[in-house]
């Protein structure tokens, strides 16, 4: 009788669920890793190790291996242990090949599905912000949004929050020429922004357009940057546009995981 080889699966379990096969020690070292880069800053090895679920001595022989290849390097001083020069490089690689854009337009299908009404993604472009792409949801909303539109700094969401997280001197010049020059002193205007970075937020009910209303957030990159905002837009009657309304929360949600995908700390994801 022949033995089955142990990496391959028997006749019997043609039809059972696979899952790639992995290296439990890599992952269990890759916990001190993923402390690291949680935290952001270096760290004793007992914290590390604790942080990671492991014990010193268990943690230590990692630390070394790490170090030899240079994604843990240890402060001759402080003998603290934090991420090295191998890591460093692999973060700034995978920055430039990830395109926020293309991530972002991938994710609308399913958001405007998840929050019932039509969501579009935004930049920054020549004249302000700029609509790339626009992905109706089962809730029709008779809007002339279309992509290559430029939104109102002033009077949309969209544009709101590219004047909350984005150059203060940019949403300046937009405003102006919008008509608006010094909106940006303006203390309700000021207060409303204000809002807006609170809650990671922007909200406009029937402002632009009567019985319309949408909300919008923010994407950040790995550099804590704002590169493009997602939005929603619906009738006033159903759509809740609070900032802790379900939609404002799934909103954020989707933001956040983009912007985690993008390499954001944690504190702007």
């Amino acid at each position: 009788m022949t033995a089955t080889p142990p990496d391959l699966p028997s006749a019997d379990d043609e039809d059972a669920p696979r899952s790639p096969r992995g290296i439990q020690s890599v992952e269990v070292g890759g916990q001190l890793l993923k402390v690291l880069a949680r935290t952001g800053r270096r760290m004793a090895l007992k914290d590390l190790a604790g942080a990671a679920g492991m014990t010193a001595a268990k943690a230590h022989p990692y630390l070394v291996s790490f170090g030899k290849l240079g994604l843990i390097e240890q402060d001759a001083v402080s003998a603290h242990y934090g991420l090295g020069p191998l890591a460093m490089q692999l973060g700034l690689i995978s920055l430039q090949q990830v395109d926020p854009v293309r991530l972002a337009i991938a994710e609308l299908p399913a958001l405007a599905q998840r929050i019932g009404y039509t969501v579009s993604a935004s930049v920054w472009g020549d004249n302000g912000p700029t609509i790339i792409r626009v992905e109706e949801g089962p809730t029709a909303v008779y809007v002339a949004m279309r992509h290559g539109t430029t939104a109102s700094v002033r009077h949309t969401a969209t544009g709101k929050v590219f004047a909350a997280f984005g150059p203060r001197e940019r949403a300046a010049a937009a405003l102006a020429a919008e008509g608006f020059a010094g909106a940006l002193d303006e203390p309700a205007f000021a207060a409303e922004l204000e809002t807006v970075r609170t809650h990671q937020v922007a909200q406009v009910t029937d402002q632009l357009l009567p019985g319309i209303s949408a909300l919008a957030t923010p994407v950040f990159d790995g550099f804590g940057q704002l590169v493009l905002c997602l939005a929603v837009i619906g009738p006033s009657a159903t759509l809740q546009a609070g900032p802790r309304s379900p939609a404002a929360q799934q909103l954020r949600d989707a933001a956040g995981h983009l912007s985690r995908r993008l390499g954001a700390p944690a504190a702007a994801a």
